[in-house]
Protein backbone atom coordinates (compact mmCIF):
# COMPACT_ATOMS: atom_id res chain seq x y z
CA UNK A 1 0.00 0.00 0.00
CA UNK A 2 3.16 2.37 0.58
CA UNK A 3 3.29 3.93 -3.00
CA UNK A 4 -0.20 4.53 -3.16
CA UNK A 5 -0.28 6.28 -0.10
CA UNK A 6 2.80 8.48 -1.01
CA UNK A 7 0.79 9.45 -4.45
CA UNK A 8 -1.81 10.12 -2.52
CA UNK A 9 0.03 12.22 -0.39
CA UNK A 10 1.37 13.84 -3.09
CA UNK A 11 -1.43 14.83 -5.03
CA UNK A 12 -2.95 16.64 -1.87
CA UNK A 13 -0.18 18.46 -1.40
CA UNK A 14 0.17 19.80 -4.95
CA UNK A 15 -3.74 20.56 -4.41
CA UNK A 16 -3.06 22.73 -1.18
CA UNK A 17 -0.44 24.61 -3.38
CA UNK A 18 -2.80 24.73 -5.78
CA UNK A 19 -5.40 26.40 -3.53
CA UNK A 20 -3.19 28.71 -2.53
CA UNK A 21 -2.58 30.43 -6.17
CA UNK A 22 -6.46 29.91 -7.00
CA UNK A 23 -7.21 32.21 -3.93
CA UNK A 24 -9.28 29.32 -2.04
CA UNK A 25 -9.27 27.31 0.95
CA UNK A 26 -8.05 23.31 0.73
CA UNK A 27 -10.00 20.72 2.35
CA UNK A 28 -7.90 17.36 2.67
CA UNK A 29 -11.07 14.75 2.19
CA UNK A 30 -8.45 11.78 2.52
CA UNK A 31 -8.78 12.24 6.11
CA UNK A 32 -12.37 11.67 6.46
CA UNK A 33 -13.29 8.15 7.47
CA UNK A 34 -16.71 8.34 7.55
CA UNK A 35 -17.84 10.68 4.47
CA UNK A 36 -21.04 12.08 5.02
CA UNK A 37 -23.41 12.00 1.95
CA UNK A 38 -26.08 14.56 1.08
CA UNK A 39 -28.14 13.52 -1.78
CA UNK A 40 -30.93 15.53 -1.90
CA UNK A 41 -28.35 18.31 -2.68
CA UNK A 42 -27.45 17.79 -6.17
CA UNK A 43 -28.55 15.09 -8.41
CA UNK A 44 -25.52 12.49 -9.63
CA UNK A 45 -25.81 13.48 -12.58
CA UNK A 46 -25.21 17.06 -11.62
CA UNK A 47 -22.80 16.49 -9.70
CA UNK A 48 -20.77 14.88 -12.43
CA UNK A 49 -21.35 17.35 -14.49
CA UNK A 50 -20.68 20.26 -12.45
CA UNK A 51 -17.45 18.35 -10.90
CA UNK A 52 -18.39 19.19 -7.50
CA UNK A 53 -19.19 17.80 -3.83
CA UNK A 54 -21.03 18.98 -1.24
CA UNK A 55 -18.95 18.17 2.34
CA UNK A 56 -21.03 19.99 4.80
CA UNK A 57 -24.50 20.73 5.03
CA UNK A 58 -26.48 22.47 7.72
CA UNK A 59 -29.39 24.68 8.41
CA UNK A 60 -27.28 28.16 7.48
CA UNK A 61 -24.12 26.85 5.70
CA UNK A 62 -23.50 24.98 2.58
CA UNK A 63 -19.62 24.02 1.41
CA UNK A 64 -19.17 22.51 -1.73
CA UNK A 65 -15.59 20.67 -2.46
CA UNK A 66 -14.28 21.78 -6.14
CA UNK A 67 -11.60 20.66 -8.13
CA UNK A 68 -9.66 22.43 -10.13
CA UNK A 69 -11.57 21.97 -13.48
CA UNK A 70 -14.69 23.32 -11.63
CA UNK A 71 -15.67 26.52 -13.47
CA UNK A 72 -15.97 30.15 -12.04
CA UNK A 73 -19.03 29.92 -13.67
CA UNK A 74 -20.34 27.09 -11.93
CA UNK A 75 -19.46 28.59 -8.57
CA UNK A 76 -21.70 31.21 -8.97
CA UNK A 77 -25.12 29.66 -10.40
CA UNK A 78 -24.85 27.51 -7.23
CA UNK A 79 -24.67 30.50 -4.97
CA UNK A 80 -27.44 31.68 -6.75
CA UNK A 81 -29.35 28.54 -6.30
CA UNK A 82 -28.57 28.30 -2.22
CA UNK A 83 -29.26 31.81 -1.74
CA UNK A 84 -30.56 31.36 1.65
CA UNK A 85 -27.51 29.38 2.72
CA UNK A 86 -23.95 30.65 3.05
CA UNK A 87 -22.51 29.53 -0.04
CA UNK A 88 -18.87 28.02 0.73
CA UNK A 89 -16.41 26.43 -1.62
CA UNK A 90 -12.86 24.45 -1.01
CA UNK A 91 -10.54 22.96 -3.12
CA UNK A 92 -10.41 18.75 -3.27
CA UNK A 93 -8.09 16.76 -4.69
CA UNK A 94 -9.44 14.50 -8.30
CA UNK A 95 -8.75 11.79 -5.88
CA UNK A 96 -10.94 13.04 -3.18
CA UNK A 97 -13.66 13.74 -5.86
CA UNK A 98 -13.55 10.22 -7.09
CA UNK A 99 -13.76 8.93 -4.28
CA UNK A 100 -16.78 10.67 -2.55
CA UNK A 101 -18.45 10.20 -6.31
CA UNK A 102 -17.56 6.58 -5.87
CA UNK A 103 -19.96 6.65 -2.75
CA UNK A 104 -23.01 8.95 -4.59
CA UNK A 105 -22.72 6.22 -7.80
CA UNK A 106 -21.41 3.02 -6.49
CA UNK A 107 -20.49 1.10 -9.41
CA UNK A 108 -22.41 -1.76 -10.67
CA UNK A 109 -22.03 -5.38 -9.01
CA UNK A 110 -21.47 -7.48 -12.38
CA UNK A 111 -23.49 -10.77 -11.98
CA UNK A 112 -23.07 -13.60 -14.25
CA UNK A 113 -26.29 -15.24 -14.82
CA UNK A 114 -26.01 -18.72 -16.37
CA UNK A 115 -27.32 -19.00 -19.53
CA UNK A 116 -30.35 -21.12 -19.97
CA UNK A 117 -31.18 -22.18 -23.44
CA UNK A 118 -34.76 -23.08 -21.98
CA UNK A 119 -36.44 -19.88 -21.45
CA UNK A 120 -40.16 -19.87 -23.49
CA UNK A 121 -38.73 -16.48 -25.67
CA UNK A 122 -35.63 -16.88 -27.09
CA UNK A 123 -35.31 -13.24 -27.78
CA UNK A 124 -35.62 -12.30 -23.63
CA UNK A 125 -32.85 -14.44 -23.29
CA UNK A 126 -30.78 -13.00 -26.22
CA UNK A 127 -31.69 -9.49 -23.97
CA UNK A 128 -30.36 -10.58 -20.90
CA UNK A 129 -26.95 -12.16 -21.88
CA UNK A 130 -26.54 -8.89 -24.28
CA UNK A 131 -27.08 -6.87 -21.29
CA UNK A 132 -24.72 -9.16 -19.03
CA UNK A 133 -21.80 -8.91 -21.87
CA UNK A 134 -22.64 -5.10 -22.41
CA UNK A 135 -21.04 -4.53 -18.55
CA UNK A 136 -18.11 -6.19 -18.17
CA UNK A 137 -14.11 -6.61 -19.03
CA UNK A 138 -13.43 -7.69 -22.44
CA UNK A 139 -11.21 -10.61 -21.08
CA UNK A 140 -14.36 -11.96 -18.82
CA UNK A 141 -16.67 -11.50 -21.92
CA UNK A 142 -14.62 -14.13 -23.42
CA UNK A 143 -14.25 -16.16 -19.88
CA UNK A 144 -17.76 -15.87 -19.62
CA UNK A 145 -18.39 -16.97 -22.94
CA UNK A 146 -16.43 -20.26 -22.82
CA UNK A 147 -17.93 -20.66 -19.21
CA UNK A 148 -21.08 -20.89 -20.34
CA UNK A 149 -20.74 -23.03 -23.71
CA UNK A 150 -18.72 -25.72 -21.47
CA UNK A 151 -21.99 -25.64 -19.22
CA UNK A 152 -24.52 -26.27 -21.78
CA UNK A 153 -22.27 -29.12 -23.52
CA UNK A 154 -21.24 -26.35 -26.54
CA UNK A 155 -18.81 -27.47 -28.79
CA UNK A 156 -18.28 -24.16 -30.78
CA UNK A 157 -18.73 -20.42 -30.27
CA UNK A 158 -19.52 -18.61 -33.55
CA UNK A 159 -19.13 -14.61 -33.39
CA UNK A 160 -20.77 -13.17 -36.41
CA UNK A 161 -20.66 -9.27 -37.43
CA UNK A 162 -23.77 -8.50 -39.24
CA UNK A 163 -25.20 -4.79 -40.29
CA UNK A 164 -26.58 -3.43 -36.55
CA UNK A 165 -24.22 -5.88 -34.01
CA UNK A 166 -22.37 -8.42 -33.64
CA UNK A 167 -24.19 -12.05 -32.93
CA UNK A 168 -22.87 -14.42 -30.57
CA UNK A 169 -24.16 -18.33 -31.24
CA UNK A 170 -23.30 -21.23 -29.46
CA UNK A 171 -23.12 -24.79 -31.20
CA UNK A 172 -24.72 -27.42 -29.11
CA UNK A 173 -25.39 -31.06 -30.26
CA UNK A 174 -24.54 -29.90 -33.74
CA UNK A 175 -26.66 -27.20 -33.94
CA UNK A 176 -26.18 -23.49 -33.54
CA UNK A 177 -28.40 -21.25 -30.95
CA UNK A 178 -27.83 -17.76 -30.66
CA UNK A 179 -27.16 -16.21 -27.13
CA UNK A 180 -26.49 -12.86 -27.17
CA UNK A 181 -26.41 -9.48 -29.37
CA UNK A 182 -22.67 -7.38 -28.78
CA UNK A 183 -22.49 -3.80 -29.94
CA UNK A 184 -19.57 -3.02 -32.36
CA UNK A 185 -18.01 -0.77 -29.64
CA UNK A 186 -17.72 -3.97 -26.99
CA UNK A 187 -16.96 -6.43 -30.11
CA UNK A 188 -13.66 -4.30 -30.58
CA UNK A 189 -12.68 -4.14 -27.68
CA UNK A 190 -13.46 -8.02 -27.48
CA UNK A 191 -11.94 -8.53 -30.39
CA UNK A 192 -8.71 -7.53 -29.36
CA UNK A 193 -8.67 -8.87 -26.10
CA UNK A 194 -9.13 -12.23 -28.46
CA UNK A 195 -6.69 -10.83 -30.86
CA UNK A 196 -3.45 -10.42 -28.53
CA UNK A 197 -4.22 -13.74 -26.57
CA UNK A 198 -4.30 -16.15 -29.83
CA UNK A 199 -1.53 -14.42 -31.57
CA UNK A 200 -3.55 -12.99 -34.67
CA UNK A 201 -3.89 -9.19 -35.91
CA UNK A 202 -7.23 -7.61 -36.45
CA UNK A 203 -6.45 -6.19 -39.35
CA UNK A 204 -5.51 -9.05 -41.60
CA UNK A 205 -7.50 -9.34 -44.74
CA UNK A 206 -7.02 -13.14 -45.01
CA UNK A 207 -8.01 -16.04 -42.83
CA UNK A 208 -6.14 -16.40 -39.61
CA UNK A 209 -5.89 -19.70 -37.23
CA UNK A 210 -4.64 -19.08 -33.47
CA UNK A 211 -5.00 -21.13 -30.22
CA UNK A 212 -5.64 -19.41 -26.86
CA UNK A 213 -4.59 -21.25 -23.95
CA UNK A 214 -4.75 -19.24 -20.44
CA UNK A 215 -6.40 -18.90 -17.14
CA UNK A 216 -9.04 -16.04 -16.58
CA UNK A 217 -10.06 -15.17 -13.10
CA UNK A 218 -13.31 -13.17 -13.73
CA UNK A 219 -14.55 -10.04 -11.93
CA UNK A 220 -16.50 -12.55 -9.53
CA UNK A 221 -13.12 -14.49 -8.88
CA UNK A 222 -14.30 -17.20 -10.96
CA UNK A 223 -11.63 -19.10 -12.89
CA UNK A 224 -11.62 -19.99 -16.30
CA UNK A 225 -9.76 -22.47 -18.14
CA UNK A 226 -9.80 -21.15 -21.93
CA UNK A 227 -7.98 -23.21 -24.18
CA UNK A 228 -9.58 -22.63 -27.84
CA UNK A 229 -8.60 -22.97 -31.29
CA UNK A 230 -9.68 -19.69 -33.12
CA UNK A 231 -10.33 -19.40 -37.09
CA UNK A 232 -10.68 -15.66 -38.04
CA UNK A 233 -11.89 -14.43 -41.37
CA UNK A 234 -12.42 -10.83 -42.83
CA UNK A 235 -16.27 -10.43 -43.78
CA UNK A 236 -18.02 -8.00 -45.28
CA UNK A 237 -19.40 -6.28 -41.93
CA UNK A 238 -15.78 -6.99 -40.05
CA UNK A 239 -14.32 -10.00 -39.00
CA UNK A 240 -15.92 -12.93 -37.77
CA UNK A 241 -14.44 -15.47 -35.20
CA UNK A 242 -15.19 -19.13 -34.72
CA UNK A 243 -14.12 -21.15 -31.34
CA UNK A 244 -13.62 -24.51 -30.94
CA UNK A 245 -13.39 -25.20 -27.37
CA UNK A 246 -11.22 -27.89 -26.44
CA UNK A 247 -11.77 -30.38 -23.49
CA UNK A 248 -9.44 -30.43 -20.69
CA UNK A 249 -11.07 -33.33 -18.48
CA UNK A 250 -8.55 -36.60 -19.35
CA UNK A 251 -11.18 -38.77 -18.07
CA UNK A 252 -13.10 -37.51 -20.91
CA UNK A 253 -11.29 -39.79 -23.68
CA UNK A 254 -12.16 -42.96 -22.04
CA UNK A 255 -13.02 -45.62 -24.81
CA UNK A 256 -15.84 -46.62 -21.99
CA UNK A 257 -17.67 -42.86 -22.74
CA UNK A 258 -17.57 -43.10 -26.91
CA UNK A 259 -20.50 -44.89 -26.55
CA UNK A 260 -19.80 -47.78 -28.85
CA UNK A 261 -22.13 -51.19 -28.76
CA UNK A 262 -20.64 -54.35 -28.14
CA UNK A 263 -19.96 -54.96 -31.51
CA UNK A 264 -17.96 -52.29 -32.42
CA UNK A 265 -16.22 -52.04 -28.97
CA UNK A 266 -14.78 -55.59 -29.69
CA UNK A 267 -13.32 -54.17 -32.87
CA UNK A 268 -11.65 -51.41 -30.33
CA UNK A 269 -10.35 -53.62 -28.16
CA UNK A 270 -8.70 -56.08 -30.28
CA UNK A 271 -6.64 -53.38 -32.21
CA UNK A 272 -5.88 -52.30 -28.81
CA UNK A 273 -4.43 -55.78 -27.54
CA UNK A 274 -2.65 -55.96 -30.96
CA UNK A 275 -1.63 -52.46 -31.80
CA UNK A 276 -0.57 -52.94 -35.45
CA UNK A 277 -1.76 -51.77 -38.81
CA UNK A 278 -3.56 -48.30 -39.93
CA UNK A 279 -6.67 -47.50 -38.50
CA UNK A 280 -8.66 -44.59 -39.69
CA UNK A 281 -11.68 -42.15 -38.30
CA UNK A 282 -13.57 -40.21 -41.16
CA UNK A 283 -16.02 -37.92 -40.74
CA UNK A 284 -16.83 -33.94 -41.19
CA UNK A 285 -15.90 -31.51 -38.97
CA UNK A 286 -16.93 -31.85 -35.48
CA UNK A 287 -18.44 -35.73 -35.62
CA UNK A 288 -15.57 -36.36 -32.37
CA UNK A 289 -12.70 -37.83 -34.67
CA UNK A 290 -10.00 -36.73 -32.28
CA UNK A 291 -12.24 -37.53 -28.97
CA UNK A 292 -12.38 -41.16 -30.49
CA UNK A 293 -8.50 -41.21 -31.36
CA UNK A 294 -7.65 -39.48 -28.24
CA UNK A 295 -9.63 -42.25 -26.63
CA UNK A 296 -7.82 -44.85 -28.03
CA UNK A 297 -4.32 -43.14 -27.39
CA UNK A 298 -5.35 -42.89 -23.30
CA UNK A 299 -6.09 -46.61 -23.91
CA UNK A 300 -3.18 -47.50 -25.33
CA UNK A 301 -0.80 -45.27 -22.99
CA UNK A 302 1.21 -47.33 -20.70
CA UNK A 303 5.60 -47.34 -19.36
CA UNK A 304 6.02 -50.10 -21.95
CA UNK A 305 5.10 -48.28 -25.38
CA UNK A 306 6.69 -45.17 -27.08
CA UNK A 307 3.79 -42.93 -28.25
CA UNK A 308 4.22 -40.03 -30.63
CA UNK A 309 1.35 -37.10 -31.94
CA UNK A 310 1.96 -35.00 -34.84
CA UNK A 311 -0.87 -32.52 -34.00
CA UNK A 312 -1.86 -29.29 -35.87
CA UNK A 313 -2.09 -27.77 -33.48
CA UNK A 314 -1.84 -30.43 -30.60
CA UNK A 315 -5.11 -30.24 -29.04
CA UNK A 316 -4.98 -31.75 -25.39
CA UNK A 317 -1.69 -32.74 -23.50
CA UNK A 318 -1.37 -36.01 -22.06
CA UNK A 319 1.26 -37.48 -19.74
CA UNK A 320 3.69 -40.14 -21.10
CA UNK A 321 2.61 -39.36 -24.55
CA UNK A 322 5.64 -37.00 -26.85
CA UNK A 323 3.35 -34.54 -28.74
CA UNK A 324 4.75 -32.85 -31.94
CA UNK A 325 3.26 -29.40 -33.17
CA UNK A 326 3.99 -28.90 -36.84
CA UNK A 327 3.05 -25.30 -36.23
CA UNK A 328 3.11 -23.30 -39.62
CA UNK A 329 3.84 -26.39 -41.39
CA UNK A 330 0.30 -27.26 -43.00
CA UNK A 331 -0.08 -31.02 -42.55
CA UNK A 332 -0.64 -31.57 -46.76
CA UNK A 333 3.14 -29.10 -47.17
CA UNK A 334 5.88 -30.76 -49.15
CA UNK A 335 7.52 -31.08 -45.62
CA UNK A 336 5.37 -33.04 -43.93
CA UNK A 337 5.76 -36.71 -45.02
CA UNK A 338 9.49 -35.86 -44.57
CA UNK A 339 8.41 -34.57 -40.71
CA UNK A 340 6.70 -38.26 -40.41
CA UNK A 341 9.40 -40.30 -41.81
CA UNK A 342 11.95 -38.39 -39.15
CA UNK A 343 9.27 -39.52 -36.63
CA UNK A 344 9.37 -42.82 -37.39
CA UNK A 345 13.18 -42.92 -37.25
CA UNK A 346 12.36 -42.17 -33.07
CA UNK A 347 11.18 -45.92 -32.80
CA UNK A 348 7.63 -45.40 -31.71
CA UNK A 349 5.20 -48.07 -31.09
CA UNK A 350 2.30 -46.25 -31.85
CA UNK A 351 1.96 -42.38 -34.59
CA UNK A 352 -0.84 -40.66 -34.20
CA UNK A 353 -1.17 -38.30 -37.54
CA UNK A 354 -3.37 -35.73 -36.92
CA UNK A 355 -4.85 -35.34 -40.46
CA UNK A 356 -3.75 -37.29 -43.88
CA UNK A 357 -3.99 -34.79 -46.68
CA UNK A 358 -1.77 -35.78 -49.53
CA UNK A 359 -0.67 -38.94 -51.12
CA UNK A 360 2.74 -38.87 -49.69
CA UNK A 361 1.63 -38.68 -46.45
CA UNK A 362 -1.08 -41.71 -47.12
CA UNK A 363 2.01 -43.80 -48.09
CA UNK A 364 4.29 -43.21 -45.70
CA UNK A 365 1.55 -44.09 -42.75
CA UNK A 366 0.91 -46.95 -44.57
CA UNK A 367 4.62 -48.10 -44.32
CA UNK A 368 4.94 -46.90 -41.08
CA UNK A 369 1.98 -49.36 -40.32
CA UNK A 370 3.12 -52.71 -42.41
CA UNK A 371 6.43 -52.42 -40.30
CA UNK A 372 4.56 -53.34 -37.63
CA UNK A 373 3.22 -49.81 -35.80
CA UNK A 374 0.03 -48.89 -35.09
CA UNK A 375 -0.84 -46.31 -37.08
CA UNK A 376 -4.34 -43.60 -36.16
CA UNK A 377 -5.22 -41.05 -38.32
CA UNK A 378 -8.13 -38.59 -39.55
CA UNK A 379 -9.40 -38.50 -43.29
CA UNK A 380 -11.79 -36.77 -44.91
CA UNK A 381 -14.61 -38.61 -46.37
CA UNK A 382 -18.11 -39.00 -46.48
CA UNK A 383 -18.46 -42.68 -45.83
CA UNK A 384 -15.93 -45.62 -44.48
CA UNK A 385 -16.18 -47.16 -48.41
CA UNK A 386 -15.80 -43.45 -49.90
CA UNK A 387 -12.15 -43.23 -47.53
CA UNK A 388 -11.28 -46.32 -49.01
CA UNK A 389 -11.52 -45.56 -52.88
CA UNK A 390 -10.09 -42.48 -52.18
CA UNK A 391 -6.74 -43.92 -50.80
CA UNK A 392 -6.96 -46.60 -53.39
CA UNK A 393 -7.15 -43.30 -56.25
CA UNK A 394 -4.12 -41.97 -53.96
CA UNK A 395 -1.80 -44.53 -53.26
CA UNK A 396 -2.30 -46.86 -56.06
CA UNK A 397 -3.15 -50.42 -56.55
CA UNK A 398 -0.82 -52.22 -53.80
CA UNK A 399 -2.40 -55.55 -52.45
CA UNK A 400 0.43 -55.28 -49.35
CA UNK A 401 -1.21 -51.76 -49.00
CA UNK A 402 -4.97 -53.63 -48.52
CA UNK A 403 -3.70 -55.77 -45.69
CA UNK A 404 -2.09 -52.77 -43.76
CA UNK A 405 -5.46 -51.23 -43.43
CA UNK A 406 -7.08 -52.37 -39.61
CA UNK A 407 -9.88 -50.38 -39.40
CA UNK A 408 -11.99 -47.62 -41.10
CA UNK A 409 -14.18 -46.42 -38.77
CA UNK A 410 -16.76 -43.23 -40.20
CA UNK A 411 -19.04 -41.53 -37.50
CA UNK A 412 -21.33 -38.51 -37.74
CA UNK A 413 -23.07 -37.20 -34.51
CA UNK A 414 -27.28 -37.00 -34.13
CA UNK A 415 -29.05 -35.34 -31.62
CA UNK A 416 -30.60 -37.89 -28.99
CA UNK A 417 -34.07 -38.07 -27.89
CA UNK A 418 -35.22 -36.50 -24.36
CA UNK A 419 -36.80 -39.90 -23.04
CA UNK A 420 -38.83 -37.33 -20.84
CA UNK A 421 -41.24 -35.52 -23.65
CA UNK A 422 -40.17 -37.21 -26.73
CA UNK A 423 -43.93 -38.37 -28.73
CA UNK A 424 -44.48 -41.35 -30.68
CA UNK A 425 -46.63 -41.28 -33.81
CA UNK A 426 -47.49 -43.59 -36.84
CA UNK A 427 -45.27 -43.09 -39.62
CA UNK A 428 -46.73 -42.14 -43.07
CA UNK A 429 -46.45 -44.26 -45.97
CA UNK A 430 -43.33 -43.21 -47.44
CA UNK A 431 -41.45 -43.06 -44.53
CA UNK A 432 -42.61 -46.84 -43.61
CA UNK A 433 -41.33 -47.74 -47.00
CA UNK A 434 -38.10 -46.31 -46.62
CA UNK A 435 -37.37 -47.88 -43.48
CA UNK A 436 -38.39 -51.27 -44.81
CA UNK A 437 -35.57 -50.58 -47.68
CA UNK A 438 -33.23 -50.07 -45.15
CA UNK A 439 -34.20 -52.75 -43.36
CA UNK A 440 -33.80 -55.25 -46.19
CA UNK A 441 -30.45 -54.00 -47.08
CA UNK A 442 -29.13 -54.75 -43.43
CA UNK A 443 -26.23 -57.56 -43.55
CA UNK A 444 -26.93 -61.35 -43.78
CA UNK A 445 -27.19 -62.95 -40.90
CA UNK A 446 -28.18 -59.51 -38.89
CA UNK A 447 -31.75 -59.68 -36.93
CA UNK A 448 -34.24 -57.52 -38.34
CA UNK A 449 -36.36 -55.27 -36.57
CA UNK A 450 -39.89 -55.89 -36.96
CA UNK A 451 -41.76 -53.32 -38.45
CA UNK A 452 -45.58 -54.10 -37.96
CA UNK A 453 -47.09 -51.27 -36.20
CA UNK A 454 -43.97 -49.71 -35.69
CA UNK A 455 -43.78 -46.29 -33.94
CA UNK A 456 -41.28 -43.63 -34.68
CA UNK A 457 -40.67 -40.64 -32.14
CA UNK A 458 -40.14 -36.97 -32.31
CA UNK A 459 -39.11 -34.17 -30.33
CA UNK A 460 -41.31 -33.34 -27.47
CA UNK A 461 -41.36 -30.09 -25.35
CA UNK A 462 -41.11 -29.13 -22.03
CA UNK A 463 -40.30 -26.18 -19.51
CA UNK A 464 -36.95 -27.80 -18.56
CA UNK A 465 -36.16 -28.52 -22.30
CA UNK A 466 -37.67 -26.86 -24.99
CA UNK A 467 -35.43 -28.76 -28.06
CA UNK A 468 -36.86 -31.97 -26.81
CA UNK A 469 -33.05 -33.47 -27.46
CA UNK A 470 -30.56 -34.14 -25.19
CA UNK A 471 -26.95 -35.01 -25.49
CA UNK A 472 -25.64 -36.95 -29.03
CA UNK A 473 -25.15 -40.71 -30.37
CA UNK A 474 -22.27 -41.24 -32.55
CA UNK A 475 -23.41 -43.40 -35.84
CA UNK A 476 -20.75 -45.07 -36.42
CA UNK A 477 -19.64 -48.04 -39.26
CA UNK A 478 -16.83 -49.82 -39.11
CA UNK A 479 -14.81 -51.31 -42.11
CA UNK A 480 -12.73 -53.98 -41.52
CA UNK A 481 -10.53 -55.89 -44.60
CA UNK A 482 -11.93 -59.44 -44.12
CA UNK A 483 -13.84 -61.60 -46.46
CA UNK A 484 -15.46 -60.28 -49.67
CA UNK A 485 -13.92 -56.80 -49.60
CA UNK A 486 -10.23 -58.21 -49.09
CA UNK A 487 -10.57 -59.72 -52.29
CA UNK A 488 -12.47 -57.13 -54.39
CA UNK A 489 -9.43 -55.02 -53.21
CA UNK A 490 -6.53 -57.75 -53.62
CA UNK A 491 -7.52 -58.61 -57.51
CA UNK A 492 -7.03 -55.27 -58.63
CA UNK A 493 -9.20 -53.19 -60.74
CA UNK A 494 -11.02 -49.83 -59.67
CA UNK A 495 -14.01 -50.89 -57.44
CA UNK A 496 -16.53 -47.80 -56.98
CA UNK A 497 -17.66 -46.22 -53.26
CA UNK A 498 -20.51 -48.31 -54.07
CA UNK A 499 -19.49 -51.84 -54.68
CA UNK A 500 -17.05 -51.33 -51.86
CA UNK A 501 -19.65 -50.27 -49.33
CA UNK A 502 -21.67 -53.71 -50.85
CA UNK A 503 -19.41 -56.07 -50.35
CA UNK A 504 -18.56 -54.06 -46.59
CA UNK A 505 -21.83 -55.17 -45.96
CA UNK A 506 -21.97 -58.67 -46.99
CA UNK A 507 -18.91 -59.39 -44.88
CA UNK A 508 -21.65 -57.94 -41.91
CA UNK A 509 -20.77 -53.90 -42.16
CA UNK A 510 -23.80 -51.68 -40.64
CA UNK A 511 -23.57 -48.73 -42.59
CA UNK A 512 -23.92 -45.27 -40.75
CA UNK A 513 -27.73 -44.91 -42.91
CA UNK A 514 -28.29 -48.33 -41.31
CA UNK A 515 -27.02 -47.79 -37.52
CA UNK A 516 -28.90 -44.12 -37.64
CA UNK A 517 -32.27 -45.95 -39.07
CA UNK A 518 -31.96 -48.51 -36.22
CA UNK A 519 -31.61 -46.18 -33.37
CA UNK A 520 -34.59 -44.47 -34.93
CA UNK A 521 -36.63 -47.56 -35.01
CA UNK A 522 -35.19 -48.13 -31.12
CA UNK A 523 -36.70 -44.90 -30.43
CA UNK A 524 -33.52 -42.63 -29.60
CA UNK A 525 -33.14 -40.75 -32.51
CA UNK A 526 -35.73 -38.70 -35.29
CA UNK A 527 -35.44 -40.12 -38.68
CA UNK A 528 -34.67 -36.38 -39.50
CA UNK A 529 -31.79 -36.06 -37.14
CA UNK A 530 -30.54 -39.46 -39.37
CA UNK A 531 -30.91 -38.22 -42.53
CA UNK A 532 -29.54 -34.55 -41.72
CA UNK A 533 -26.37 -35.87 -41.14
CA UNK A 534 -26.13 -38.79 -43.17
CA UNK A 535 -28.30 -38.15 -46.23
Amino acid sequence: MGMAQDARRDEELNTQRRAQILGLQYADTSQNRQKQLYKEILSNQELYQLRVIPLVVDQNNVTFGVTNTTSRQTMEQLRSRFQDQRTNFVLISEAGYREYMHLYDPPRQVVYQDISLNSPDPQDLIRQVSATLEQVRADDILAYLVQQAHRLNGSDIHVESQKESVRIRFRIDGILHPVAQLSFEKYRVLKSAIASAGNISTSADEAQQGHISQMIKMADGTIVDVNLRLETVPTVNGMDMVMRLFNLDQEMYNLDRLGLDEDQRAVVDAIIAKPSGLVLVVGPTGSGKTTTLYSMLNSLNSDERKIITVEDPVEYQFEGIVQIPVKGQKIGDIGFAEKLRAILRLDPDIVMVGEIRDQDTAKTALQASLTGHLVLSTFHASSAAAAISRLMDSIGQNPLFVSAIRLIMAQRLVRRLDDETKEAYTPPDHILEGLHRVVDSLPPGFEKPDLTNIQLYKPGKSAANPYGYSGQIALREQFMMTGAIRQLLENGGQPTAQEIEQAAVESGMLTMLQYGILKVIAGETTIEEVLRVVG
